[in-house]
């Protein structure tokens, strides 16, 4: 699961890759312009930008280039109609991490964000632990002593990003940043309603054997040896 930006002013091209992506369990959010690309990365933190070469306002180059400057460090994935070794070239040296002209298949894109994912992420394993829990992210599996448990996306979403950032104190602000998309209408109450779900279907519902509430401050998961087996 990562979180998306997609800036690309081609509604016929930027709908079906938000589609395309939001069915592979990420947040996508789709702008259609580089100056408000700029707005929403100086707010809002995300994994990964699509970023369209030709844009509306200013380029996608001088967005990359603004946002770099600025010590942004989300991995950017330009897309482009020039193919040119120059162009990609010039891309590349403005800050983008990866290129893709277009046309180009969805499942192209799928493989790129994946790289991208596997560069940048904490673990590029396909198991979480903590404790008796593990968590499949590639099959989207929930296990607790040996059982399944069924979680639907968004609620696995929140979990597979607690097991990933271990130990580590999140208020409910940064868990909306980083799992919610930015303009939903959730709030901080959504998050404890979430994290009391959590806790019910981990069998510790009023107890904080996995994910505990730090007060005043936020959540984290505490386990113990929380940790990652290695990557297949």
């Amino acid at each position: 699961m990562a979180k998306i930006l997609v800036v690309e002013d081609e509604n016929d091209l930027a709908i079906p890759i938000r589609d395309w992506l939001t069915r592979e369990q990420h947040v996508v959010e789709i702008v259609d312009n580089g100056l408000e690309a700029l707005d929403r990365l100086k707010v809002y933190k995300y994994d990964i930008v699509v970023l369209d070469l030709m844009l509306p306002g200013i380029s996608g180059i001088e967005v990359c280039r603004r946002y770099r400057s600025e010590g942004g460090g989300s991995s950017i994935l330009m897309l482009t109609a020039k193919n040119t070794v120059e162009d990609k070239e010039f891309g590349l040296d403005a800050g983008a991490d990866d290129y893709l002209t277009k046309p180009f298949h969805l499942k192209e894109l799928s493989a790129r964000v994946r790289a991208l994912l596997r560069r940048h992420t904490q673990s590029t394993s396909r198991e979480l632990k903590a404790g008796d829990l593990v968590v499949d992210v590639i099959s989207r599996t929930v296990m607790l002593n040996g059982k399944e448990i069924h979680f639907v996306p968004r609620e696995f979403s929140l979990l597979e990003f607690l097991m990933r950032h271990p130990n580590q104190v999140f208020s409910a602000e940064a868990l909306l940043d980083r799992v919610w998309a930015s303009d939903t209408m959730a709030s901080p109450d959504t998050i404890r309603t979430y994290i009391k779900i959590l806790r019910k279907k981990l069998g510790c519902e009023g107890k904080d054997s996995f994910i505990r509430t730090v007060h005043g401050v936020g959540y984290k998961l505490e386990a113990p040896h929380a940790s990652t087996d290695p990557a297949f």
